[in-house]
């Protein structure tokens, strides 16, 4: 029998009991055409405090944003506003997570998504026809292809648009008008070809740092959006707890039987904190390595190592395989980041082996993968 299962379900599918819940106990002000008030979107990203009740079930909001609490207020603030929002920061700071967050709780729809790409041209981002029917029947609202861009502004509701600097910049700058004016024309449709914009409808923009100079936003551009930087995760316990929380995700999507370790997850965490940073706990200062040493990647590489024990081992995590992935991880971007790994393990590790042994001298012993 085929199944139907989604790898990776919609936001608004994913938790659509928290949502539900939330709707029904929300009596606070909400913006035109949101689902949820900017109070109860706060706590759909950042969680409650006691359960929420819901044809006499408790629900708990659990927290799925584990960051800057104010930085979470500020985004909702702006989108509550005339001005689109920007996040930036380095690949892999769940900026996408928490656009999907946010779309999700105020419009009940994360999918309606631009993703930006070096071939992003001017009508996936406004619109397009069929032209079969264009052919038939001439230029009406039935033969146009709405854009993601397109569809929020007719049903007044968010338009997420990924890796905005990933695209030409005389693409980019085809939302200077719409985020200005927050008027669409399609010339085609003659007097009925003017789209204005459904409260409730806005643009989340992201973009990776790493990319800056691959195509500069105008400066026109940047003035139509507030711009906050989601800064890689600065404390190595809450490291741990996102990995922990994500891999817990992927299992049960996956249908993978077998629990976190979270000492594993520790030492993953500890380990691109560290290398990330530059600087280890015990003092150590280490070449920081070119490759991408986000939360994101560490997630894979400690999913990648679960799935191994899942499906070849006793799934007992094996810090062989954990320093495999971590080599992986690490060596796509640049040849001497190999050495920068080598040489934190000569230092960093063993000398967490020798103070701390356990795990710690299990991982140190793992270096032989290092090749």
């Amino acid at each position: 029998m085929e199944s139907k299962i989604q790898i990776k379900p919609p936001v608004e599918v994913r938790y659509q009991k928290e949502l539900e819940a939330l709707a029904a106990s929300d009596h606070e002000r909400k913006p035109l055409n949101w689902r949820l008030s900017p109070r109860a979107v706060r706590t759909f990203i950042l969680g409650s405090r006691k359960p929420l009740i819901l044809n006499g079930e408790e629900i708990w909001i659990r927290k799925k944003y584990l960051g800057n609490d104010a930085l979470v207020e500020r985004c909702i603030i702006t989108l509550a506003g005339n001005r689109g929002l920007m996040l930036v920061g380095e690949p892999g700071t769940a900026k996408t997570m928490l656009s999907e967050l946010l779309s999700a709780a105020i419009s009940g729809n994360s999918t309606n998504t631009i993703q930006g790409t070096a071939g992003t041209t001017e009508d996936m981002i406004k619109y397009s026809w069929n032209y079969a029917l264009l052919l038939a029947k001439g230029p009406v609202r039935e033969a146009l292809v709405p854009s993601p861009l397109y569809l929020g502004m007719e049903q007044g509701i968010l338009t997420r648009f990924e890796e905005i600097t990933r695209t030409p910049a005389e693409i980019q700058d085809s939302l200077i008008s719409v985020l200005s004016d927050k008027v669409l024309n399609v010339p085609e449709l003659g007097e009925e070809g003017l789209l204005f914009a459904r409260a409730g409808f806005n643009v989340i923009g992201t973009a990776n740092t790493r990319d800056k100079g691959v195509n500069e936003m105008s400066s026109a551009l940047k003035r139509r959006f507030n711009f906050e930087t989601v800064m890689p995760v600065q404390d190595v316990a809450l490291e741990k707890q996102i990995i922990i929380n994500e891999v817990e995700e992927l299992t049960r999507g996956s249908q993978i039987d077998m629990p976190v370790d979270e000492d594993v997850a520790e030492i993953l965490a500890s380990t691109y904190h560290e290398l990330r940073e530059g600087v280890s706990s015990m003092g150590h200062r280490i070449d920081r390595p070119a490759a991408v040493m986000s939360t994101a990647e560490a997630v894979s590489v400690y999913y990648q190592t679960m799935m191994t024990a899942y499906y070849y081992g006793d799934q007992r995590m094996d810090l062989g395989c954990l320093v495999q992935n971590l080599v992986g991880a690490i060596q796509k971007e640049n040849s001497e980041d190999m050495e920068k790994l080598r040489s934190y393990f000569q230092t960093v590790i063993r000398d967490k082996g020798g103070k701390e042994g356990g795990l710690w001298r299990s991982y140190y012993d793992a270096r032989k993968y290092l090749k």
